[in-house]
């Protein structure tokens, strides 16, 4: 029954009316306040993890009132202790769960108002209080009058109509970035863009939600130890969702988790091994697979909760995928540049021995351990070269790929620092080793897995096979022979940019100097147009300073 009203704070996404300009303004504005305290920091060697903290939470907090776009944002970024400082890693978790909730009143009345009657003819027990809250909606725990119980999702009011306008202010700076920024072209973010806020659409279609969920759950049908809610749909619509209730165990709670004496080996292998089944086999995958969407039972069962972000892997691009996953695991690197040359990964140009170094680098050495940055010191020069001359592209569905992958990747590490991702998936190698059932990509899959293990067991001779590569390389005109020092090309560079830096501060200086001087005599328009030019090279001035602060930076890392 309805007992009292649930109060919480406001956030001011929710009841602005924005304009694009003043949307575009706001962003803006926040990216460069950002940017100025990271490089503040920098210049009077504020480091200190205090420091980092105080930054974290006005990251949070402005995140947070940005709205539910650069939430996930955020989200995304909290589970990457392998690549922020564990200040922000702390402060951005909280916006996985604990986005503050709206209004209770308004919460009652979506619900009012898409199931058209009034709660308590719908439900026989309704908490006010909401279990959880996210970016895009809270959960109520509610109880049907046949007994069973539910949680009720309702939709945060007015999502639609901020997607609408991030759409356009986000189209709109990666435009000006691509337009001034030559090197963000390779990287296709306009199309990058269009995938992910189709996927938010997408998203606050609770509708869409719960067909993606019955779905899913067909795909776990008669896996015991994957959990996944059952949708009510006569409680259900575009804004409001209800689901079987199921409670659990935060994923990355290690804490709690030891406390129920869960196996975390055990939840990190069943997490790696159903996602490997979502991209490999069915071809149906969450792309958010954040911590507050995922829990675990009081039997060690790992349960799915949010729908909303789902997406589907092409057949040629799941072919592609087991190919690289299994010559991974037989450590074949020219078969993993290959596919990866072929989706788009990796730019093909005439030498590409640096990049098939550096994988087979990585399969000889991380294949069944954890990756210990210091170990790229035998292989930095060819990290540097291949960067500079074989970027990295990444078409958007794979940008998605590898987005579930990496959060999965953290979740793990929350878990178990020494985990490793090939070890862990060993489960699912070999129940498809084992399988004989039907299905074109398991098909596949069972060969691919059956001439892995034909091929350890009839080795060819090691040296015929050296030479027969040897023999492949030249006749592909991979074998070139180049004399330079990369030492000294990354020192010019360096120079290059302090002398850019220090050319566009002395105009900027010199045409401010001017503007004063022309301020105190007749011709005051000419001083606003000397003022403009200043705010122009002022922007060259701090693009050259950043550029040169990051190569630096660079530099260190390979001299390390």
């Amino acid at each position: 029954m309805l007992t009292k009203r649930g109060s919480s704070k406001s956030l001011r996404w929710q009841h602005s009316r924005y304009s694009p300009l003043g949307r575009q303004w706001e962003v803006s504005l926040f990216t460069f306040q950002f940017l100025l305290f990271i490089l503040w920091d920098k210049f009077l060697r504020k480091n200190s993890s205090k420091q980092r903290q105080k930054r974290a939470k006005w990251l949070v907090k402005n995140l947070l009132q940005l709205g539910p776009t650069f939430i996930k944002i955020g989200q995304s970024l909290s589970t990457r202790a392998d690549l922020i400082p564990l200040e922000y890693i702390q402060e951005l978790s909280q916006l996985q769960d604990n986005v503050p909730p709206f209004s209770t009143d308004e919460a009652i009345a979506v619900i009012e108002g898409e199931l058209g009657k009034p709660v308590y003819d719908l439900f026989d027990d309704f908490e006010i209080e909401p279990l959880a809250s996210a970016s895009l909606g809270q959960v109520h725990r509610a109880k049907l009058y046949t007994g069973k119980e539910v949680v009720v999702k309702v939709q945060r009011p007015g999502l639609e109509k901020i997607f609408n306008l991030d759409f356009e202010v986000v189209h709109r700076l990666i435009r000006i970035l691509t337009r001034f920024f030559k090197s963000f072209k390779k990287y296709n973010l306009e199309a990058v863009h269009e995938e992910f806020f189709e996927i938010l659409f997408r998203e606050i279609d609770y509708v869409h939600e719960g067909k993606n969920a019955e779905r899913f759950r067909t795909n776990f049908r008669g896996y015991s130890q994957i959990k996944v809610p059952k949708i009510h749909c006569k409680y259900s619509t575009k804004k409001i969702l209800t689901l079987e209730y199921l409670p659990g165990i935060k994923v990355d709670d290690r804490a709690a988790l030891e406390a129920n004496n869960i196996n975390l080996d055990n939840i990190i292998k069943l997490g790696i091994c159903s996602y490997l089944k979502q991209l490999l086999i069915d071809g149906f995958f969450q792309s958010d697979p954040h911590p507050g969407n995922m829990a675990v039972s009081q039997r060690g069962e790992l349960i799915f909760y949010d729908f909303g972000t789902m997406a589907e892997v092409k057949t040629f691009a799941k072919d592609q995928m087991i190919q690289v996953f299994f010559a991974v695991l037989k450590k074949d690197t020219d078969t993993v540049v290959d596919n990866l040359v072929y989706m788009g990964l990796i730019e093909p140009l005439n030498d590409m021995t640096p990049v098939k170094r550096i994988v087979a680098f990585l399969l000889e050495n991380f294949r069944e351990k954890p990756v210990d940055v210091r170990a790229f010191e035998q292989v930095s020069d060819e990290v540097y070269s291949m960067f500079k001359s074989q970027p990295f592209r990444l078409p958007p569905q794979m940008t998605f790929i590898l987005k579930s992958l990496t959060t999965l990747d953290g979740i793990a590490r929350a878990l178990d620092p020494q985990y490793n991702l090939l070890a862990a998936s060993q489960p699912f190698v070999k129940n498809l080793a084992l399988s004989g059932s039907g299905g074109s990509v398991v098909t596949v899959m069972v060969r691919q897995a059956k001439e892995m293990i034909k091929s350890s067991l009839n080795q060819s001779d090691l040296s015929e096979r050296f030479f027969r590569g040897f023999e492949e390389r030249i006749d592909r005109g991979e074998l070139q022979f180049r004399v330079r020092s990369l030492e000294n090309e990354r020192v010019l560079k360096r120079i290059n940019l302090g002398i850019r830096s220090l050319i566009y501060a002395c105009l900027t200086g010199f045409v401010l100097l001017s503007a004063s001087i022309l301020m105190t005599t007749v011709y005051t328009k000419f001083a606003l147009i000397c003022f403009g030019f200043a705010g122009l090279f002022s922007l060259f001035f701090f693009k050259s300073l950043i550029s040169l602060l990051l190569q630096e930076k660079v530099d260190k890392l390979l001299e390390k």
